[in-house]
């Protein structure tokens, strides 16, 4: 087991185009997932340990903002996976600068939109007009450490291990259900007014967080 994760730091990994690909699916789709238990979990703490909230606009567990940053992440820091200090740095950097734009985005083209807010939760100090605070940047330079020392790993090994004709049908399969998924609630229920998956877990009586 040493051996081969040495052999992961030490050795250039080479994939064809394709396998690629399906790595970099398999990626969203677990980075994704990642983010909503977590923000499934801290939001129970959050509100004082009284109830669940369902996190994101989708039928599946998935956000979308956490599959982006893992694939910023990848590209910005495997190349220095040598050395986890540097991974932490850029990723809590570039991270940061992704949450705060993404939120700040949303604001100007939402009307006032916000899919978190820092300065009504617990641990928010550093908050910079609630999009991002130093809590978040560090905990997402921990899942960068996550991301980088273990799920990259891990898609490596399967994508090896497993034949490729399996490996890229599970791994496309997954990364479409969940795009199509996140494309109907983020453009095609919003063009033709059909129900979104907020509306309908609202009707089954899930509770959802509420920033004023």
């Amino acid at each position: 087991m040493c051996s081969k994760y040495h052999e992961y730091l030490e050795e250039n990994h080479s994939f064809d185009k394709l396998t690629l690909l399906g790595i970099f699916a398999l990626i969203i789709v677990i980075s994704g997932c990642f983010g909503w238990v977590y923000e499934f979990i801290f939001y129970f703490f959050n509100g004082g340990m009284k109830e669940f909230y369902w996190r994101g606009g989708n039928f599946l567990p998935w956000i979308n903002i956490y599959a982006t940053g893992a694939l910023i992440v990848y590209f910005l820091t495997y190349r220095y996976r040598k050395k986890p200090g540097k991974v932490f740095f850029i990723s809590a950097l570039s991270c940061g600068i992704l949450e705060y734009f993404s939120g700040l985005g949303m604001y100007i083209i939402g009307n006032g939109m916000r899919c978190w807010d820092y300065n009504q939760e617990i641990l928010s100090f550093g908050s910079i007009q609630g999009f991002v605070c130093l809590r978040s940047v560090f905990v997402f330079g921990i899942f960068s450490l996550l991301l980088i020392y273990a799920v990259v790993p891990l898609c490596f090994y399967l994508a090896r291990k497993i034949p490729k004709k399996v490996f890229l049908t599970i791994s496309f399969t997954l990364c479409t259900i969940i795009l199509i998924d996140e494309f109907y609630n983020l453009l095609f229920a919003r063009i033709f007014h059909t129900p979104r998956a907020s509306v309908a877990y609202k009707k089954l009586g899930f509770k959802f967080v509420h920033f004023k």
